[in-house]
């Protein structure tokens, strides 16, 4: 028997009435358990839009005062969009040069910065498992990539190759490495095409925004830095929406770890330690029970100075 009109109306309402008391519920649940979106942003400054040269990135660079801002710009970009996308914790890492670039000034009041150096972890200091997400704003490409502006591994000055496990890494393979040891995935990143193409290759698909097309080590056709920041809510947006899609980049442990550099004598020299083994004229390796523990021994190895004052 087909029912009436006014039964099957009634039947309706009373699904809407028990799918809005679902939601309902559903809300009062989420907000009794307190559930958190903590993420982690590290912030360099060779793939932001715009830069090309010594010019916009060191302290004695002519542009280096404007360029700030536009790192900071590109950097609250992620934020903003971190926070209307559910952000309850936000956590920013001030990891290019010396560690003091970023205008933190500008920042939201509830966001936390590490700076300066030297600091357990890296360009990932004060990283936990308490984390669920980390993104990656201004990134480049490696130094053994025959593209990308400025592309280089920790030190333009110092090193020609740095491997894990046998597999050349740039920063953020090895920074996502780091997160991943600790249950963290990587969602996002953004630099030039170079650096976004080999990020990509190594951590799968992850959300990306390309900021410039690299033309040489030291040019660039680049977008505008208005531009840039929308690419960055664009592309924070997205990984957001889909943060169930990531998995942590983990690497086998315990770790090899290969360092290559412009000249012999470090090599040499740090050949004098028992854990290292001198692995050619310009080469050592040491194998580190975790990356927490290879992170440091590079920190020694690109920071470490006999004349360190104070």
């Amino acid at each position: 028997m087909i029912p009436s009109r006014r039964v099957f109306r009634v039947f309706l309402v009373f699904l809407g009435c028990a799918w809005l008391a679902a939601l309902w519920a559903e809300a009062q649940s989420s907000a009794q358990t307190g559930k958190k979106l903590k993420l982690y942003i590290s912030v360099d400054m060779e793939g932001v839009a715009g830069v090309v040269t010594a010019d916009q990135l060191g302290t004695a660079g002519f542009e280096y005062e404007r360029f700030r801002h536009f790192m900071t710009n590109e950097t609250l970009a992620a934020i903003h969009t971190a926070k209307e996308s559910g952000a309850t914790e936000v956590v920013i890492s001030d990891s290019h040069g010396n560690g003091e670039s970023l205008l933190i000034d500008e920042f939201p009041k509830d966001v936390r910065i590490v700076r300066s150096w030297p600091r357990h972890g890296g360009m990932m200091a004060g990283l936990d498992s308490s984390f669920d997400a980390a993104l990656f704003i201004g990134y480049h490409a490696s130094t053994t990539n025959i593209r990308g502006v400025r592309a280089h591994t920790f030190s333009s000055a110092h090193l020609t190759r740095v491997a894990l496990n046998g597999n050349a890494v740039t920063e953020g393979e090895f920074n996502a490495a780091f997160a991943g040891a600790l249950g963290v995935p990587v969602i996002f990143a953004s630099g030039d095409d170079a650096a976004m193409e080999e990020l990509k290759s190594r951590l799968g698909k992850i959300e990306t925004a390309e900021t410039k097309k690299s033309l040489g080590f030291h040019s660039a056709e680049t977008i505008t830095p208005e531009a840039s920041c929308e690419r960055i809510t664009a592309g924070v947006k997205a990984a957001l929406k889909r943060l169930g899609d990531f998995k942590p980049y983990v690497v086998k442990m315990p770790v090899m770890l290969e360092i290559s550099f412009k000249n012999y004598t470090p090599a040499e020299m740090l050949s004098y330690l028992r854990s290292v083994q001198r692995v050619d004229s310009h080469t050592i390796r040491f194998v580190g029970k975790d990356m927490g523990e290879v992170s440091d021994f590079v920190d020694v190895v690109d920071g470490y100075s006999a004349d360190l004052a104070p």
